[in-house]
């Protein structure tokens, strides 16, 4: 099979060149997104492999299948990106990479926490400039405390782990909570409203859906706790960010940190640090001394990476063996 691959680094050519001796596809890597710009490249290819900001939309999903893309590969978990009626209308099938390391994002959503909570990132300037004095980096013990997740899937779950081991409380909103394990980590199951009242801490862990989108806005935000710290290492469009940014000037939330950003598609997994930077809300967002811009780095680990080239190219075999795809979106 012919595959073009999509927003490819060094990193992704690496991993995927050594997984592939494996599997013996014909890929041929483009640092360009997926878009209707892009598109003419999947001419003649039998599967597309995209990531998290590719634009897959109706229009791009009808002109693939005129140069008979048959594949949409997507190597991450979200698949919001993706115009899936689209697809099935064009005969393309969907598929995914549902889990890849759970630990790598949840550990990353409690250094985030961390580094907030403890100010590390200000101490770290700080000491470089030789300053060691303590003021206004005073912190709180996060046990005891109480946290509160939005989603209670994979990766929430490995997260609940590791805030249960701080000792902290635990409160959790899913559509479809796993009550067994929400009893077994001692995981109170709760309405929204419970937990923005209840939570210390908020981190949020759902897909990005039409009822998720913007789930953090103002009339969530105050709801919440004052002085509520927020985390996101899921999809940047679950926050409004400019009332996030109204929640972080009024104090009621207490700091923010981001792994993901409403508009990440222009600016993140690329090197801007010559160009000014003209998104005015992520500008302010880097100037806040309380907040945290990481750029969706959550997943990357030696593991994660691994983990999504085999399970991507597995999927793409298991398509052209006409077999069964367990990651398909439906």
């Amino acid at each position: 099979m012919k595959i073009a691959f999509f927003d490819t680094k060094s990193y992704d050519r690496d991993t995927f060149d050594r997984v592939n001796k494996d599997f013996g596809f014909d890929i041929q890597y483009f640092k360009e997104r997926l878009s209707m710009n892009t598109v003419s490249l999947t001419n003649g290819m039998d599967a597309v492999c995209i990531f998290v900001n590719a634009e897959c939309d109706a229009r791009v999903i009808e002109r693939m299948s005129q140069y008979g893309v048959k594949l949409v590969a997507l190597r991450c978990a979200g698949f919001n990106n993706v115009d899936i009626n689209a697809a099935k209308q064009h005969g393309i099938r969907v598929v995914r990479v549902p889990a890849y390391s759970p630990h790598a994002v949840a550990e990353y959503a409690v250094t985030l926490m961390m580094a907030l909570n403890r100010k590390v990132y200000r101490s770290v300037y700080r000491t470089r400039e030789g300053n060691f004095k303590l003021n206004g980096l005073l912190g709180f013990d996060m046990y005891g405390k109480t946290a509160g997740l939005i989603g209670m899937g994979r990766i929430a779950k490995e997260l609940i782990k590791i805030l249960h081991g701080f000792g902290m409380n635990i409160l959790a909103y899913d559509l479809y909570p796993d009550k067994a394990f929400a009893e077994q980590y001692g995981v109170k199951l709760v309405t929204l409203d419970e937990l923005y009242e209840g939570s210390d801490i908020i981190s949020l862990h759902c897909p990005l859906t039409d009822d998720t989108k913007f789930i953090i806005n103002n009339d969530s935000i105050t709801k919440m706790k004052y002085g509520v710290m927020i985390i996101n290492t899921g999809r940047g469009k679950l926050i409004k960010t400019e009332d996030l940014i109204d929640g972080l000037r009024s104090h009621q939330i207490s700091a923010a940190g981001l792994d993901v950003y409403e508009e990440e598609a222009n600016y993140f997994y690329e090197d801007r640090s010559d160009k000014m930077i003209d998104d005015d809300k992520l500008a302010l967002l880097l100037m806040m001394p309380n907040v945290i811009v990481t750029s969706h780095q959550a997943f990357f680990t030696r593991e994660a990476t691994y983990n999504i080239a085999v399970t991507t190219l597995q999927n793409i075999r298991d398509f052209e063996d006409d077999k069964e795809l367990v990651n398909e979106v439906k």
